[in-house]
């Protein structure tokens, strides 16, 4: 990358964060409010924060279109778009989860209550359409479709994994699939968006694309194993909170799956009625694990981050235009080798 094109990425990343904020500022001021909640612009009583979340998303709209060789200044009200989307479904997410916690504080619906979460989250929705439109790009349009085509994707996904709680016969592959769909989606769009609104050569988009949904696969098999085997302090979530709302993550899945003496106990526990108690909990993690579970997601894990890597070598053979990308990739799928 350029030193013009790094200097760039660092201003485009304040100028993401102003956009961002800026774009609620349209909503009435109910809606706003708890939206600017949710983003961690402010707390409940309006006092000003900072709580940001990871911006993944919006980073990786501008170092992809950096890494196209194009402008990420251009790309502004993209990085903007996808992170209204990916808010938009963490709000709904928690909703239909019944979640009171995300990034260390209760959830929108726990501090607002359920309509004004679900209201909350369809107006960010609105806004990353409205928002994206508006960028003065020949290939807008285009952009437009992308991120209309990845959020019927991601909620195709939503949809599954509520169809896998009253399953009893979901297989590894159906997971994947659905994981791909709920996580997958949106990464692929933040790596294949920026190229696109840029009116980058069509080879970046589609192999970028491709470099997205691995790494965001990846990303949620590691997400699945905070879910019942992180630190607190880490994922802003009680411990075991997967297994607690007997979610079926693909580790879960896998042990759930196997023709094992853990997974036939697994089953038994997750058939069950009454709630989990905290020593039962842990021995839901202990079968999962015995069964293969987390073995299972840890390998698939590193597997599709290796083939997202080597998609980027292949479109990148310069391996400094890639290095950053490639760090990303690495830290997101939770690996540091």
């Amino acid at each position: 990358m350029t030193s013009v094109l790094t200097d760039n990425l660092s201003l485009a990343r304040a100028t993401t964060h102003d956009a961002l904020r800026s774009s609620i500022e349209r909503l009435d001021p109910e809606t706003r409010h708890v939206c600017g909640y949710h983003l961690g612009f402010w707390d409940r009583d309006a006092t000003p924060t900072r709580l940001p979340g990871k911006g993944i998303r919006p980073e990786l709209v501008l170092l992809t279109t950096g890494a196209a060789g194009r402008d990420p200044l251009t790309v502004i009200p993209a990085a903007v778009a996808v992170e209204l989307v990916h808010n938009f479904s963490l709000v709904h997410d928690d909703v239909m989860d019944g979640d009171e916690r995300r990034r260390h504080r209760p959830t929108v619906w726990a501090t607002f209550g359920l309509s004004a979460a679900i209201l909350a989250g369809d107006a960010m929705l609105a806004l990353a359409g409205e928002v994206l439109a508006e960028a003065p790009s020949p290939t807008v349009g285009f952009a437009v479709q992308a991120l209309a085509a990845t959020t019927r994707r991601l909620i195709a996904g939503q949809a599954a994994d509520l169809a896998f709680e009253s399953r009893e016969d979901v297989t590894p592959e159906e997971c994947l699939r659905m994981e791909a769909d709920k996580t997958g989606a949106l990464l692929a769009c933040s790596c294949s968006i920026g190229p696109m609104l840029a009116d980058a050569p069509a080879r970046y988009a589609a192999a970028l694309a491709e470099f997205g949904e691995r790494v965001g696969l990846a990303f949620q098999l590691d997400d699945d194993l905070l879910g019942i085997w992180g630190a607190p302090e880490r994922t802003g979530k009680p411990v075991l909170s997967d297994l607690r709302s007997r979610k079926k993550t693909a580790p879960v899945v896998a042990a759930l799956a196997s023709d094992t003496t853990a997974g036939a106990a697994l089953r038994a526990l997750y058939r069950r009625e009454a709630s989990l108690d905290e020593d039962e909990l842990a021995k839901a993690a202990t079968l999962v694990e015995e069964a293969g579970g987390r073995r299972w997601a840890e390998h698939r894990a590193a597997a599709e981050l290796d083939i997202a890597l080597g998609v980027l070598a292949d479109v990148f053979p310069d391996a400094r235009r890639a290095a950053p990308l490639s760090a990303m990739a690495t830290r997101l799928a939770g690996r540091d080798h």
